[in-house]
């Protein structure tokens, strides 16, 4: 796989991420978690060049962190560049729509600097390579959580640190108190919203770019047809695109993305990846997955150039229908 660096003054990473989240939480909730097969991916990961391994604290609660603790032992650990969040939290395991988890914002610096200790008991480490704020909490200042997040840093429990889903105002609002080494946000080829300021700020100031859900949550893989593909108690099924009407629309985008891909001989998936590797020098998508042959066609991205006349293609797709949440 083609590497860059976590930023400009980052370790250097595989173009292509691995996202741990679905290993233990949020999707398909009610299939039983095959702890090996998960465990072999994170290998199958590593051995393909795959470095970023992300997970966070929030991500089961716990559940996620304990998992890739046991999947990075015995040598694996040194192979991953190795990344946690920090800054929300369950409230309530079963309180929410659907019987979910009702998650709320903790930014408070005594929150930070107890949440890395327990993060890295459970990831059997005695460092991460990168630890982000998961969001902004709204009700403490920016510089107050980040100030805590730089003790971290001086305290050796992190290399570099990150945030997530902001503004380029709260990016510098950061900056003013500690380097931001990365911004981690949804982006994809149906949400595009970081494009028109915030992936060129990072792409200025040297800030690596690492989009979630970089495949639309499996849609732009071509994976859904109709909102009864989606599994029972998946959280999919709450989420305005993937309502009948408006996924139906949605496949139009998905028709075109798999018709560049039969003309490039790859998969959509790789298409909706490569566009996403094409957007700056610093941008690692983190696609989740817990199964190895999707885990191999996401990988196998990271050795695809797209030509122009594809990118031009992939940028002139349309906006989908219904929000992102």
């Amino acid at each position: 796989m083609r590497t860059t660096t976590l930023g400009s003054k980052g370790p250097e990473v595989g173009v292509i991420g691995l996202g741990c989240m679905g290993m233990t939480f949020s999707y398909d909730m009610k299939t039983p978690r095959d702890e090996a097969t998960s465990v072999a991916v994170v290998h199958q990961a590593l051995d393909l060049g795959a470095t970023l391994i992300d997970t966070a604290d929030v991500y089961g609660p716990h559940t996620n962190e304990e998992l890739v603790g046991r999947a990075l032992a015995g040598g694996h650990r040194e192979r991953a560049v190795l990344a946690t969040k920090v800054g929300l939290v369950v409230s309530d395991p079963t309180g929410g729509p659907g019987n979910s988890p009702v998650i709320v914002n903790n930014g408070r610096p005594e929150h930070v600097r107890k949440s890395i200790d327990e993060s890295l008991r459970r990831l059997g480490t005695d460092h991460v390579d990168l630890y982000q704020l998961h969001r902004v909490d709204p009700q403490v200042p920016v510089e107050e959580t980040w100030g805590a997040m730089a003790e971290v840093v001086a305290a050796g429990k992190a290399r570099q640190i990150g945030l997530s889903e902001v503004s380029v105002e709260q990016i510098e609002r950061a900056q003013s108190v500690h380097p931001v080494a990365s911004v981690q946000s949804e982006l994809s080829l149906w949400t595009r919203d970081p494009l028109a300021e915030v992936l060129p700020y990072c792409e200025e100031q040297g800030i690596a770019f690492l989009p979630f859900s970089p495949l639309g949550r499996g849609f732009l893989a071509g994976r859904f047809a109709s909102f009864d593909d989606l599994p029972e108690d998946d959280f999919r099924r709450r989420l305005p695109r993937f309502q009948q009407d408006a996924l139906r629309a949605n496949l139009a985008i998905v028709g075109r993305v798999r018709e560049i891909a039969e003309r490039a001989g790859i998969t959509p998936a790789q298409v909706a990846l490569a566009w996403l590797v094409a957007q700056g020098r610093y941008v690692v998508p983190i696609p989740g997955t817990k199964t190895p042959k999707y885990l191999a066609d996401n990988a196998g991205a990271g050795e695809v150039e797209l030509s122009a006349a594809a990118l031009a293609d992939l940028d002139a797709l349309p906006a989908p229908e219904g929000g992102r949440y």
